[in-house]
């Protein structure tokens, strides 16, 4: 990835992440735009977003709220950012979030199974 793409994609998720605050669906709660990957065109944007709450019925209705919100963001987007053309945004899940909470998970469980060290001198 060029270093201008770099800059876009940043640009673009500092100006996304500001206006997903200011929208006003009760569906959107607490989300956290934490990355933009724009193809070469700038045709499409994937907009990358973690949801604070572990419910999946909170998180299902953010996906549905962020999706529905997409035109206005992108208007706002093309307020805020000079660029020939504003991209089409299409919201994902991050899974880097869930990724490492898997591991975590997986972690304590190791954790828990391992003897502790007065265990271990007791036998």
């Amino acid at each position: 990835m060029s270093e201008r793409m770099r800059r876009v994609d940043e640009q673009l998720r500092e100006v996304l992440a500001e206006a997903v605050r200011g929208l006003k669906d009760p569906r959107i709660g607490f989300v956290t735009i934490t990355g933009v990957r724009t193809s070469p065109d700038l045709g499409q944007a994937e907009v990358y977003y973690t949801v604070l709450e572990d419910d999946e019925a909170v998180r299902a209705a953010t996906a549905e709220g962020l999706a529905h919100a997409a035109a206005a963001l992108r208007r706002q987007l093309a307020r805020s950012v000079r660029l020939k053309r504003v991209p089409d945004l299409h919201f994902v899940a991050d899974p880097a979030t869930e990724h490492g909470q898997r591991i975590e998970a997986l972690l304590r469980e190791v954790a828990d199974q391992q003897p502790s060290a007065a265990e271990e001198d007791e036998g």
